[in-house]
């Protein structure tokens, strides 16, 4: 089992930087890849990074290319976010999961463990 807890959200200005992190608990956190996602309001949830165990590789949704960075921690058991030039198009929950296998995936099913989720609006 993982638990995850994600930090960081809130509200920003159009252009601004927000850092988001997600707490691992529950077992070996170098073991697992780990994934963002996030949700706007009335749209699926969609894939914006992922990284692998030991943030060798990482991927990123074209959307989110060149202004969003995914990194990790693995002696702290942490993963991060850092998205920077942000629109109003970034609004939304956005969510870390992990998967207990050493590569990263874009797909939502493909990740067993999910965080609750922490609100980012960028306001114009």
């Amino acid at each position: 089992q993982v638990q995850l807890v994600e930090s960081g959200g809130a509200l920003v200005q159009a252009g601004g930087s927000l850092r988001l992190s997600c707490a691992a608990s529950g077992r070996t956190f170098g073991g697992i890849a780990m994934g963002w996602f996030r949700q706007a309001p009335g749209k699926e949830r969609e894939f914006v990074s992922t990284i692998n165990w030991s943030g060798t590789s990482t991927y990123y949704a074209d959307s989110v290319k060149g202004r969003f960075t995914i990194s990790r921690d693995n002696a702290k058991n942490m993963a991060y976010l850092q998205m920077n030039s942000l629109t109003p198009e970034d609004t939304a929950v956005y969510y870390c999961a992990a998967r207990a296998t050493i590569a990263g995936s874009k797909f939502p099913y493909e990740y067993a463990y999910w965080g609750q989720g922490t609100p980012v609006t960028v306001s114009s």
